[in-house]
């Protein structure tokens, strides 16, 4: 038996190595994962029915052998073994630089570099690529070369954003896989579970080392009836954000059902699933439809769909009996009707402030929003399907046949998702439609969309004033898309921000509002109308856009040493094996705090290859409970030490710099919004040892174990916070269950002492809580997992 278990194993990694980089993903190997799910069904899971999520995860577990109980959600972790990875040109950085001091050959499982983010929106199209390379050629360089050297297919500028490459090449129905980006998930519409995360666990998969995840429970969406014409399945999600707010989904899979999910589309499932990222969901995922079929047909993938039509009942669904009683078998149902849902704008500020077209005119005047829309933008990876475009460019071609253009003073921008989308929107009349009332074209890339916008010269931006902007983006923190914390982001659909764009006006209706034409004659707007694919197929594009597949395993890989861009990591200082003790608080971070905040993007892109010079910015955008709110400002608690009250990366390398440990203290859900590493590794870099919240996100809480520093959380939250939110830098904490961390014990107490004029003046004992895993204690006690993950392949040479 264990001679047949370690073949199988075998097997399952002969598979998941492929042979170097790929232009499309082959067909699954669907035998072997159903040889898997057979063993943990009829082992640990005692034959129980099974949601769809649940399969997937249980036929890629890394050693089923090994277990000897189902795991528990919530509670338990799973050993995974990936597929593939995909990873974007901003955090593939990072990952490389990791990955380079793994002491790996190639990638022990297929992976993708996408250079999407690093081209900043502003002249358009090709002229902003171009200058991409002017301003981003070194980091180019190094992907490239990477790619080159350990077997890794590469993705050009301009090919196309990360998300809707995979759809259309790699994406593949039961398979599972990693990418370091939050919006991995999109895949999920093509029926695989595609997980965001950060690079080092990116370089787990591609190191050939069991990824974990804790187990998730599964949250499952009955979908029921049909979208109404001018229905859009960003509605969908829209509407659930609403319901469950930006935690709402945190520890749980968004697994969708019922009969309303055979009437989307695969492209418009894709887009439900990219944005579950808003509401903390680990990732979400679709059954197989004929949709699927249809889309993997169109993007020249029929084996795919071939193979996968015959596993649709067995394997790419939930179990016969979980359809049956969903309350059963899922731990939590929420229930959708399809025909009553309304177009929806979710903002400012925030993607769960979920407001319906019908009250939104009356919210613009209650709320006191800015009516006026200075922007709207179409595209990003959450909708730039063409059947999203096609059903926008008819609204556009109604108004053009009117004589209308956008409304004065409203810039309207479109982004392309790939190549692919961009030549078949040319060839069909889409880019036409567009232009024709005003639009401006943009690079196949992420753009606006992650604050690459160069809005500088526009008096909203320049001046900040308060401006509303209308987007068919995932997200919008504040200040994330152009830089001005008073321009406020409405989230909706293709359809929605035409209609906005025509209007002018957050209070237009499209639905029900009438325009007035060039005669100066009213009309309504007929409701879109598009394909959900294409009748003449998919235009091919521009060859200098397919994927570079070029295997070169002695390829040398370029780092200048007087580089401000690309920096060699070092590897950070083991746990010296005792607790923690005169550490000073550097912040109490009052309310929301994603990762935006926590390492900006935007023009700090740039750095995200040079830890130190990324690390200026960390926790700029924080609000300090302390300070009442004031972003990005500390007191210094050590006596003599420059600058007394500074900004929040000064101080800590002031800490750093004289040797003082920190920590932070944070507020619910820290670190929310996007997967980004640097938001754990900076903090590292600068002297962080903990971080201590009421809650946090889960890729971010992730991301800081794999970094070396301890997550802890309170176990009185709405109690304990409160005594670091007043005058935080007179406190010094120390640890009591540091040393001896274990996994059956999952409490450590801490000892915070307020000291004045160098005494105690008070002191108090807090229960905290951590998740670790014996493996995650293995990465604290090792200073990261890198360092872990290096030291094995050390032994093991």
């Amino acid at each position: 038996m264990i001679r047949n278990q370690q073949a199988l194993r075998n097997v399952v990694r002969r598979y998941a190595t492929a042979t170097g980089p790929q232009a499309r993903a082959s067909v699954p190997n669907y035998e072997l994962f159903n040889q898997r799910l057979t063993k943990a069904r009829s082992t640990i899971l005692e034959n129980k029915p099974l949601t769809l999520a649940q399969k997937i995860l249980y036929a890629h577990l890394h050693d089923v052998s090994s277990m000897t109980s189902a795991p528990v959600p919530g509670e338990s972790y799973l050993k995974l073994s990936p597929d593939r990875v995909a990873m974007q040109d901003a955090s593939a950085q990072m990952a490389i630089l990791q990955f380079m001091l793994s002491g790996m050959k190639q990638t022990a499982v297929p992976t993708s570099i996408h250079c999407d983010h690093l081209v900043e929106a502003y002249e358009g199209a090709d002229l902003d690529v171009a200058r991409s390379w002017q301003t981003s050629r070194e980091i180019y360089e190094f992907l490239q070369a990477a790619s080159q050297r350990y077997g890794i297919a590469f993705w050009r500028p301009g090919s196309g954003i990360i998300h809707q490459l995979v759809l259309e090449n790699y994406a593949a129905p039961g398979t599972l896989m990693l990418g370091t980006d939050s919006h991995t998930p999109n895949a999920g519409g093509l029926g695989m579970l595609a997980i965001g995360v950060g690079g080092a666990d990116a370089v787990d998969a591609m190191a050939d080392i069991p990824w974990e995840l804790k187990a998730p429970r599964v949250l499952g969406v009955q979908l029921r009836g049909k979208l109404h014409e001018w229905g859009n399945p960003k509605d969908v999600i829209l509407a659930l954000a609403g319901k469950l707010t930006v935690r709402g989904g945190t520890g749980s899979i968004i697994e969708y059902f019922g009969d309303g999910v055979n009437s989307l589309s695969c492209t418009g499932m894709a887009t439900i699933c990219n944005m579950g990222a808003e509401v903390g969901a680990t990732t979400s995922v679709f059954p197989y439809t004929p949709s699927m079929a249809r889309y993997l047909a169109a993007t020249q993938r029929a084996a795919i769909a071939t193979a996968a039509d015959a596993q649709q009942a067995s394997y790419l669904s939930a179990d016969a009996q979980v359809a049956a009683d969903p309350a059963k078998y899922y731990d939590e149902v929420i229930d959708i009707d399809l025909s009553t849902l309304e177009p929806g704008y979710n903002g400012p500020f925030t993607p769960d402030l979920y407001t319906p077209r019908s009250k939104m005119s009356d919210t613009v005047k209650t709320e006191g929003w800015s009516d006026k829309v200075s922007a709207a933008l179409i595209g990003s990876c959450t909708n730039s399907s063409y059947q999203d475009l096609s059903r926008a460019a008819s609204l556009a071609r109604q108004a053009s046949a009117r004589g209308l253009r956008v409304a004065e003073g409203t810039e309207f921008l479109v982004s392309p998702g790939s190549e692919q989308i961009r030549a078949t929107m040319e060839r069909d009349g889409i880019q036409e439609a567009f232009e024709a009332i005003g639009a401006k074209v943009l690079a196949n890339a992420c753009g606006p969309c992650i604050g690459q916008w160069n809005r500088d010269e526009n008096p909203v931006v320049k001046n900040k004033e308060t401006n509303s902007i209308v987007s068919s983006f995932n997200r919008n923190f504040r200040a994330r898309n152009d830089g001005n914390p008073n321009t406020m982001n409405f989230l909706t659909s293709p359809e929605m921000v035409l209609g906005a764009a025509l209007g002018g006006r957050l209070s237009f209706n499209p639905m029900t509002d009438s325009l007035v034409d060039a005669k100066g004659q009213s009309f309504k707007l007929e409701p879109p109308s598009g394909d959900e694919l294409p009748t003449r197929g998919y235009a091919t594009g521009r060859t200098e856009y397919e994927p570079l597949l070029d295997h070169q395993p002695s390829k040398p890989i370029p780092i200048s040493p007087s580089s401000t861009r690309l920096q060699t990591l070092e590897a950070f200082v083991p746990w010296n094996g005792q607790e923690f003790s005169n550490t000073r608080v550097l912040v109490t971070v009052q309310g929301k705090c994603t990762t935006d905040h926590i390492s900006a993007a935007g023009k700090w892109l740039k750095y995200k290859g040079h830890l130190e010079n990324l690390a200026r910015n960390t926790l700029i955008g924080a609000a300090n409970a302390a300070l009442e709110g004031q972003v990005n400002t500390v007191r210094n608690a050590i006596s003599g030490l420059e600058p007394s009250v500074g900004s929040i990366p000064d101080v800590a390398m002031s800490y750093k710099q004289a040797g003082v440990p920190w920590l932070v203290i944070a507020d619910y859900n820290y670190g929310e919004g996007s997967a980004r590493e640097h938001a754990a590794m900076q903090p590292r870099f600068l002297g962080c040892n903990m971080v201590i919240a009421r809650s946090f996100a889960r890729i971010h809480e992730t991301n800081l174990k794999k970094q070396g520093v301890l997550p802890l959380v309170f176990a009185r939250p709405d109690e304990d916070y409160f005594i670091f939110a007043k005058d935080p830098h007179e406190l010094v904490v120390s640890t009591h269950g540091v040393v001896g961390l274990n996994e059956n014990t999952p409490t450590v107490q801490v000892t915070v002492e307020r000291v004045q004029n160098g005494k105690v003046v008070e002191t108090h004992n807090i229960e905290c809580v951590h998740t670790m895993s014996a493996d995650q204690i293995g990465w604290f006690k090792a200073g990261s997992a890198l360092n872990l993950i290096a030291s094995q392949q050390k032994a093991a040479h």
